[in-house]
């Protein structure tokens, strides 16, 4: 069974993408980056911020998710980067840098498809 953690931008996970949703219906439909996972192998473990700009808490924030779950014995084992962080973040390099040497476990670029192309159409 796959344990996924989001990670996201703080500034969008508070204040723009109401409670993540998008990333959640994507894996609950299993489209976008999530679509590789057949259904009932995967499980949505958490949702994670950077914890903001410019991104220099993430590792402590990697470390309090496994410290925080080690008495459940949960521990993820694969990390999607929300769209909101890899693809509008002037910061995202340097933060997926830092969760691919420290996490030790495999980061996807990436969760849902549901960019609007024009938000006026």
């Amino acid at each position: 069974m796959e344990k996924i953690l989001i990670v996201g931008c703080k500034k969008a996970m508070d204040d723009v993408c109401i409670g993540c949703s998008r990333c959640l219906v994507a894996f609950n439909r299993r489209v976008g980056e999530f679509a590789r996972y057949p259904e009932g192998e995967a499980q949505i473990m958490g949702l994670l911020s950077c914890g903001d700009c410019p991104g220099a808490a993430i590792v402590t924030r990697l470390a309090q998710v496994k410290l925080w779950n080690a008495p459940m014995e949960e521990k993820p084992t694969k990390i999607h980067i929300g769209p909101c962080l890899s693809d509008h973040c002037p910061h995202a390099d340097d933060i997926i840098t830092k969760i691919k040497a420290k996490s030790g476990i495999e980061v996807i670029e990436g969760t849902h498809p549901y960019a609007p192309a024009d938000i006026f159409v």
